[in-house]
């Protein structure tokens, strides 16, 4: 049990009779070697991995094979019972803040476009698309809906993602607070080695690339500081508010290439702290990496929308989504046939639909951790 009160359930491939080791001479093991995803002892002919996120954590084990199991949307919005083989790692040592109780989790889903993935595993393997979705709840019980397949709503916009980069990274052209394009120069978000812009779910506030930080937060404050009263607490910008935050703060417009913008809401870019003298504190929840240009979207951000990340097409989709309500999901191709899906209310029928021509959407429950901010 961790410190946020949530159960952890440990792999062990031991205890499992579907697992088996990855041995140094398995094809997956060599492709993971090229992109550096693997490694290799002559000792034990085990396919290994170290891995370190951009937080300072880490983590290193060895890979294993077993069955992933999720819930399959067919047609007709039959559902059923799937299964399908994939490699991962089993972690034998963690750092950082991977080994804190309040971070304590039972493991890390793999989302990236690298071969190893899992995302790239299913797809390769003709079990799903190189397509995911999810929609995250932003109300404080968390959760939402993750799906290995499209999840499809009239009002998406799309902007292309950069090429040849490890993360999901787009080109961000400018942020405008209220309606008025701020004064940062676009090349603070370009992509590079060291900079650029990234859409990370396991981020759990945001980053503003150093040279925008300060813009964006005198912006915010230049607009409310009439109504509000602006207060500092441990070097974050907060607020004193005695009303909604929706009737006070403006919408902010992330302008991406290709005429895609992302509107925040108040409660997209703030967090609510405790109340002094009977007025809520509201902090911005974006932060500043101290002379870092990297700009990172995380779960506040991405929260109350629905994500496509379309790798097949080489581009992300979003728009603003109610995510206790049922999406619609692509179910055939071929086709174009969808089916709404509510993931608080799916039932397993175990029924067989093998003479349907093509399976889409995969379905995974997930579970969103709320930290507390500034604690």
């Amino acid at each position: 049990m961790s410190c946020l009160q949530i159960q952890l359930n440990l792999y062990d491939p031991g205890s499992s009779s579907t697992a088996s080791l990855i041995s140094c001479s398995d094809q997956r093991c060599s492709a993971g070697i090229q992109s550096s995803d693997s490694g290799c002892s002559g000792q034990s002919n085990q396919c290994s991995y170290t891995f370190q996120y951009g937080d300072g954590s880490g983590t290193s084990g060895y890979y294993v094979a077993d069955l992933l199991h999720f819930t399959t949307i067919f047609e007709g919005s039959m559902i059923t019972n799937s299964t399908a083989p994939i490699m991962f790692g089993c972690s034998m040592l963690q750092t950082g803040d991977l080994t804190k109780s309040d971070r304590a989790v039972d493991g890390i889903f793999g989302f990236g476009q690298q071969s190893l993935s899992v995302i790239s595993q299913l797809s390769s393997q003709g079990t799903t698309p190189r397509v995911f979705s999810h929609c995250l709840k932003g109300n404080n019980g968390g959760g939402g809906i993750l799906v290995f397949g499209e999840i499809l709503e009239p009002n998406m916009v799309y902007t292309p993602l950069v090429a040849s980069q490890p993360h999901y990274n787009l080109d961000l052209w400018s942020i405008s607070v209220g309606g008025q394009v701020l004064s940062i120069d676009p090349s603070v978000f370009s992509t590079s080695n060291n900079q650029g812009t990234i859409v990370d779910s396991g981020t759990t506030l945001a980053y503003l690339a150093d040279e925008a930080y300060d813009a964006f937060i005198s912006a915010i404050t230049n607009t409310v500081s009439q109504t509000v009263r602006p207060v500092l607490s441990k070097g974050n910008q907060c607020y004193l508010i005695t009303s909604s935050v929706t009737d006070i703060f403006p919408q902010v417009s992330l302008n991406f290439a290709g005429g895609a913008s992302m509107i925040l809401n108040p409660q997209d870019y703030l967090v609510q702290q405790n109340s002094i003298g009977g007025a809520a504190v509201w902090c911005i929840g974006f932060q500043k990496i101290q002379g870092q240009g990297i700009t990172i979207l995380g779960d506040l951000v991405l929260k109350d929308k629905i994500f496509v990340y379309d790798l097949a097409n080489q581009r992300i989709g979003w728009t603003n989504y109610d995510c206790s309500m049922s999406v619609n999901v692509s179910t055939n191709v071929n086709t174009g046939s969808t089916e709404f899906v509510n993931a608080g209310q799916m039932s397993n029928d175990g029924s067989s639909r093998d003479q349907l021509r093509s399976m889409i959407a995969l379905l995974l429950h997930i579970f969103v951790l709320a930290v507390i901010l500034f604690s």
